[in-house]
Parts: C-alpha cells; sequence; structure tokens
C-alpha cells in the first residue's frame, strides 16, 4: 500500500474564485488539500450564498493575513426589491411582497445616502458570534440575540443594471460590512423592501477578481503549475514602504534584536534582507531604533 505524502511547508497566497455553495471553511480546505499544504488561512468569510474573490494564506503567509481582513473590500450586489424575506436574502421564507414603483432618478438619490459613514446593525443570519456560537446557529432555533450597531464607511455605490424590480450595483466598502444588511436597509428607505439575491466580491485590498482561479482550474494543474500560482508573502504589504537591511541587520532582525534606524516614524515597514529576501514587518520608534514585528521563518 502506498503511504501517503505528509503535508509539505508551502508559503505564499492563493487568490480563489470562491464558487456558491461553499463556506470560505470549505474553500479553504479544498485549496490546503489541492496544494498538500501543512497550514492555511483564509482572509475574511465569504458566504456560501456569495461568490468571488477569496485570498488563501499558505504556511507563513498566515501570519499577514490579519491585514487582509482589516482590508477594503468591492463587492457586486443583485438585490431584489419589493419583497423582504427572514434572512436578508433569498434563502429565507418571504415576509412580505410590494408593488415596486421608481426610476433611475430616485434610485440614485436613495443609494447616495448611503455613501460615507453609515451604522449598520449586523443580520442574525451572520458569522457573528455570541458566547462562542455564530448568531446564524441562534436565528435557525428561533433566537433573537440583540446586536450592537456598527459603523462602517461605504466609499462608493454605483447603479450598474434595473431590470424591472431587480437592481444591480457596486460598492465599495469599509471592513465589516454587510451588503444583505445594505439591501434591506436600501430597501427600506425606497419603501418597498428588499432582499440580496445574489453577491460577488470583485476586490480585496489590492487584489483583484480577475486575477483569482476557481477550483477547477487548480484541479486541471499539475503540482508544479499550482504551485506557480501563488503570489508571494509581500504582497500582502504592498501599502507598507520596504527597507533593505545590511547583512549584520538582517543577523540581528532574525535574534529578535532593535537595529539603529535613522527614519524616526512609528509606521510599520517591509523589511528585506540584503540577498533580497522578504524577512518580515518592522516597528520603528521615535528613539532611532527599528524592532521586529513579525518574521517569517528559516531567514537566510
Amino acid at each position: 500500500m502506498q503511504k501517503k505524502s505528509s503535508k509539505r511547508e508551502i508559503d505564499g497566497v492563493f487568490l480563489l474564485d470562491k464558487p456558491l455553495g461553499f463556506s470560505s471553511n470549505q474553500a479553504l480546505k479544498k485549496i490546503q488539500w489541492l496544494l498538500n499544504a501543512k497550514k492555511a488561512g483564509h482572509t475574511g468569510t465569504l458566504d456560501p450564498m456569495a461568490s468571488g474573490l477569496l485570498p488563501i494564506c499558505l504556511g507563513e503567509a498566515t501570519k499577514f493575513s490579519h491585514r487582509l481582513l482589516d482590508a477594503n473590500k468591492t463587492y457586486i450586489a443583485t438585490i431584489q426589491l419589493g419583497i423582504t424575506t427572514t434572512t436578508g436574502d433569498q434563502e429565507g421564507a418571504v415576509v412580505s411582497d410590494k408593488e415596486v414603483v421608481l426610476n433611475e432618478a430616485q434610485l440614485n438619490d436613495t443609494l447616495k445616502k448611503f455613501i460615507g459613514e453609515i451604522t449598520q446593525i449586523p443580520p442574525m443570519y451572520s458569522a457573528l458570534k455570541f458566547e462562542g456560537k455564530p448568531l446564524y446557529e441562534y436565528a435557525r432555533d428561533g433566537i433573537e440575540i440583540e446586536r450592537k450597531s456598527r459603523q462602517i464607511k461605504i466609499y462608493d455605490i454605483k447603479l450598474i443594471k434595473i431590470e424591472e424590480s431587480i437592481i444591480t450595483i457596486e460598492v465599495a466598502c469599509s471592513k465589516g460590512t454587510y451588503i444583505r444588511t445594505l439591501a434591506e436597509d436600501i430597501g427600506q428607505t425606497l419603501g418597498c423592501g428588499a432582499h440580496l439575491k445574489g453577491l460577488v466580491r470583485t476586490q480585496t485590498g489590492n487584489f483583484q477578481l480577475s486575477d483569482a482561479l476557481s477550483v477547477e482550474a487548480l484541479e486541471a494543474m499539475s503540482m508544479a503549475s499550482r504551485e506557480k500560482s501563488l503570489i508571494p508573502i509581500d504582497a500582502l504589504l504592498e501599502d507598507l514602504l520596504s527597507v533593505e537591511l545590511t547583512v549584520a541587520e538582517t543577523e540581528a532582525i532574525k535574534k529578535g534584536q532593535s537595529i539603529d534606524f535613522i527614519g524616526k516614524n512609528e509606521k510599520e515597514l517591509r523589511l528585506y534582507s540584503a540577498t533580497g529576501q522578504f524577512v518580515g514587518v518592522g516597528q520603528p520608534d521615535l528613539e532611532g531604533r527599528l524592532f521586529p514585528k513579525r518574521l517569517i521563518a528559516n531567514i537566510l
């Protein structure tokens, strides 16, 4: 009997075009299995009813995955006006069904009201946890949990298409934004109600859906081609300024020691060795010292 191969130490970021019906954790496990990776983590959940961009971090990249959790996102949302449901999406039971009478000018005026800093109450059908259990589990049992409102930011909303009572919009927003809540709030403002009919995430931070691969595409590749599809770890940190260390400085940083640093500021920096290898993230202080904050393993 052939011995099952052990998991590999493999580092990088895979941009997945998550299919409908997959939970984020299912998608993560699938990619981890296809790459035979020892360690993996995703960068924020995407509902099973939603598709689109889900960056997956492998190996040492998981140390920096939080940066995408905090990143801005862009979505294409399809909203059914006139019909509200128990879940805020098309999987729930219909609560109300009203006639929709509107024009494009009225709709654009309504959408503009949601641009900027707004407050949202997280939906019961969400992965937000209460006492260690996701809210949707309480909702399925008919239990309503009081949720605190949270402030989020909508950077832009563009009306893409109107088809009778169905509209398609593009939303650029901050972390923590619930698009199904936005859809319901738009419907409420219009006076007809609404629910989220479909959702595609097209951007997370600097990563684009157009650069992502499907599960089927990855399955069709050789293992070597799968590895070539990975993006380097430091792509997660492109918004940070970079610093090249000398050999001596690299050795000191590897040991967890601070080094002299001329540029006095308090912003995180990408660190590279004299040979160009990504080392990790450093944190300068106002006293002219640079401290290692989060480093990758096996620095050369």
